[in-house]
């Protein structure tokens, strides 16, 4: 059992914390403030918080970063954190990087996301030494596993923060050793506007690719029958793209049959 922190802030560091937390002792959680979201600007916590708050894990969470945070561990293992870690902190403490792809592939923000979309067969999960270029350090371990045909993004995720957990575990039982990244980089740019929305006159293969992409954590956007929908789950018949499960702009989550009838 290694004694580590972890660096988090989206889902799928928080995952990634709480199987790391039944193995390992883990010190502290470094992750960002509490911020205001959505449409009533009510503060919300980081989901790493939470889970650090309900494992009884220590939680920092400075508004920057800089070479005046106490940081009580060696190691830092950091995953979908967010945030530059300055060169003074790099330079005082191990940071384990854990990226959701296979590096250099899909290297930036949405590395699941991006190779959803672009129809990759496989993806994986690759733990770097962190250096100030972003997701280019040298790698201390690799795996790769499939993207299943009916893999959505959480899917693919939750199997992702699994394997993270088993890579960290050998990296962390042995004396550390790291190789260059091989090959061309390419990079997964953050999910926009212009991303959600479903343009119908791209092939059903291509839109279904997207709906899958974006679920079940942000939604593809899309216009039907006149009224603006969020869709969730989607197939393909006959190359048309058919909406299984819809969220009408304002309602709850319904099947594309209880949409239909709403209309009529």
């Amino acid at each position: 059992m290694a004694r580590i922190g972890v660096a988090a802030t989206g889902s799928f560091g928080a995952d990634v914390l709480a199987r790391l937390a039944e193995r390992h002792e883990v010190a502290f959680c470094l992750t960002r403030p509490d911020r205001p979201a959505g449409r009533g600007r009510r503060i919300v916590s980081p989901p790493a918080k939470e889970t650090a708050d309900r494992l009884g894990i220590p939680i920092l969470q400075p508004e920057r970063l800089d070479a005046s945070l106490a940081l009580p561990a060696d190691t830092i293992v950091a995953c979908a954190y967010g945030v530059l870690v300055p060169p003074p902190l790099l330079e005082r403490h191990l940071w384990l990087n854990v990226h959701p792809s296979l590096l250099p592939r899909w290297r930036g923000a949405a590395p699941v996301e991006r190779a959803i979309m672009a129809g990759d067969n496989e993806t994986g999960v690759t733990v770097i030494k962190l250096v100030e270029e972003l997701d280019a350090g040298p790698v201390a371990a690799q795996r790769a596993f499939p993207i299943e045909p009916d893999d959505d993004a959480g899917a693919v995720y939750a199997k992702a923060a699994a394997v993270a957990v088993e890579l960290l575990d050998s990296v962390l039982a042995r004396p550390l050793s790291f190789r260059p990244q091989q090959g061309e980089p390419t990079y997964a740019a953050k999910i926009t506007a212009h991303d959600r929305e479903i343009d119908w006159s791209r092939p059903a293969e291509e839109l279904a690719r997207t709906v899958r992409a974006l679920s079940p954590h942000i939604g593809a956007r899309a216009t039907l029958h006149g009224r603006r929908v969020t869709i969730w789950k989607a197939r393909v018949e006959g190359g048309r793209l058919v909406p299984v499960e819809v969220q009408p702009e304002g309602r709850r989550r319904m099947t594309y049959e209880a949409f239909l009838r709403g209309l009529r």
